[in-house]
């Protein structure tokens, strides 16, 4: 059994000290899975927050054999929903996108000031082009290259076939890579 499943087990047998490897496991994954999503860093924060707390508040109906992850981003994307249609927006507005760094896309390090500047403007491009992109084309691009799931692990995430998650992908990289092309 894996270390997830464990903990899981555990906390379903009232063990809920274990919920705290799931948190420190996927906290991390989890804001910038939110962050993407809001573009707010505080709201990204709150957000992942309560979705652990949710997610912990809910542990008993877990399935077991299922990835927790992808359980847990369902949580997490419905809260992030329900966020805005609280402040009363109907489309998600990213009014803060232009001052937040974006998450660090590109983690190695540069050997020298000319190659962290070009790695930052790279990275800067690429946070403004995800920006532009419509809400599930963006979810699906993050899902994919950001948040490493699998094409199994979206179509569970997302509550649709594996064949959609191939061609929404798809599509979704077209228009990535047409905005991109504008910023030369």
């Amino acid at each position: 059994m894996d270390e997830d499943q464990q903990a899981i087990e555990d906390c379903q047998l009232g063990k809920t000290e274990s919920y705290r490897i799931l948190v420190e496991k996927y906290k991390t994954r989890a804001f910038y899975a939110a962050l993407l999503i809001t573009g707010n860093r505080d709201d990204a924060l709150d957000l992942s927050q309560e979705a652990f707390f949710k997610a912990f508040k809910a542990i008993k109906t877990f399935q077991p054999g299922r990835n927790f992850y992808t359980w847990f981003y369902k949580i997490l994307k419905n809260l992030c929903i329900n966020h805005y249609k609280r402040i009363k927006r109907r489309n998600i507005v990213f009014s803060d996108a232009d001052e937040t760094e974006g998450p660090s896309l590109y983690l190695s390090p540069a050997a020298n000031p000319a190659e962290v500047f070009e790695e930052n403007e790279m990275r800067d491009l690429l946070w403004k082009g995800l920006m532009q992109l419509k809400k599930d084309d963006r979810e699906i691009i993050i899902l994919k290259e950001f948040q490493e799931m699998s094409y199994k692990e979206i179509a569970e995430a997302l509550s649709i076939p594996v064949g959609s998650v191939m061609s929404r992908l798809f599509y979704a990289r077209k228009k990535l890579a047409k905005i991109l092309e504008g910023f030369k």
